[in-house]
């Protein structure tokens, strides 16, 4: 399993607000951190929201490209049925070029809407969209020269595509909430999946997964071409206790806020216990308690082959967030590696 964390580049540690300069500043050495700490990939989301700075990720990402090494750069993510495929894809592949390689693509519908009417586009057509833009992204991948009509963009007749990226064929996952339909999709086109469970426990998204390796086998696709990805909030701290007591205020702050602006009631501390239980969808606590869950989540989905941890919307310092991905290197990889009978290479750990 490789390991990550996605970011929304939140100016906010609970109800303290950065500037923005400070924020990016800080963003941009915990991904540098994260590259030292041997961490496997950083994701920048995309919102269009006064506390989050992430509206143009790929820019994120390239100024992230030019600080690290090995890490690979991915969106977290794109909001394909609000972007142009063509820009989406020239702009991921300059990050490739800058990065040497490293640059992927996570493509989704977006959970948050606000972006459809800031661009112009209808909610009604959420996932017609996304089915036709997701295409044309894949082909504008797969092709050089691109022939394509569709009904949300103007004809593109045997128009090249550039630049062209570093990789032969840069990586296109798609991320998916709850929607059967999405998990066949991605199945269908062969694409690695990213699920993002964010409440309840991670089992019962097992049929679903199970349905997306169905859909993929019987498009003919390899077993090996199926790689699920598994995205929940998380937190890594010295002890469990520690851990809980860090993470909880700004947690329990962050998703009522969120609540009001979707309508869902406030979060309990009941509910709060049960996502940091054993099946719980909240991966925090000490090292050892962070890698168990991390095994059994795997094992609960068939096999996990990448998981990123969502730190930064529950109101942790910046310290915190540097201590938590330094014990995310340090430990629970090799610890994760371990549980799984793989062997974990050397760290170079960033000094605090």
């Amino acid at each position: 399993m490789e390991i990550g964390i996605d970011s929304f580049a939140s100016a906010m540690y609970g109800s303290n607000e950065l500037n923005s300069v400070d924020a990016m500043e800080q963003l941009l050495d915990r991904i540098v951190a994260a590259d030292e700490a041997g961490l496997d990939v950083f994701g920048i989301g995309e919102h269009h929201k006064k506390e989050f700075l992430d509206s143009v990720p790929a820019v994120i990402l390239a100024a992230a490209a030019a600080r690290t090494k090995r890490i690979r750069l991915m969106s977290a993510v794109t909001v394909l049925s609000t972007s142009d495929p063509v820009r989406v894809f020239q702009q991921f592949a300059t990050l490739d070029i800058i990065s040497k390689g490293r640059a992927e693509i996570i493509a989704g519908r977006g959970s948050a809407t606000e972006a459809f009417p800031l661009f112009g586009f209808n909610l009604n057509d959420y996932d017609a969209l996304f089915k036709e833009k997701l295409k044309l992204l894949i082909q504008i991948r797969d092709e050089e020269f691109v022939t394509w009509s569709g009904k949300f963009r103007p004809a593109l007749h045997n128009q090249p595509v550039y630049p062209r990226p570093v990789q032969k064929k840069l990586p296109i996952w798609v991320g998916v909430g709850g929607t059967a339909q999405s998990f066949v999709r991605a199945g269908m086109l062969g694409l690695p999946l990213m699920v993002a469970v964010i409440g309840g426990e991670t089992e019962s998204f097992r049929p679903l997964v199970d349905l997306y390796r169905k859909s993929g086998k019987e498009a003919g696709f390899k077993p090996d071409e199926l790689k699920v990805g598994l995205h929940s909030p998380g937190y890594v701290g010295d002890t469990d206790e520690s851990a809980i007591a860090d993470y909880y205020p700004g947690y329990i702050e962050s998703w009522s806020k969120i609540g009001r602006e979707r309508g869902w009631p406030p979060v309990t501390k009941a509910q709060f216990d049960a996502g940091v239980s054993q099946k719980g969808v909240l991966v925090v606590g000490g090292p050892e308690t962070v890698a168990e869950k991390l095994k059994r989540h795997s094992e609960a989905l068939g096999g996990v082959d990448l998981f990123t941890f969502q730190m930064d919307i529950a109101g942790l310092t910046h310290e915190q967030l540097m201590r938590s991905i330094e014990l995310i290197g340090s430990k629970v990889i090799p610890l994760v590696n371990q549980n799984l009978g793989r062997q974990s290479p050397p760290k170079c750990l960033p000094k605090l």
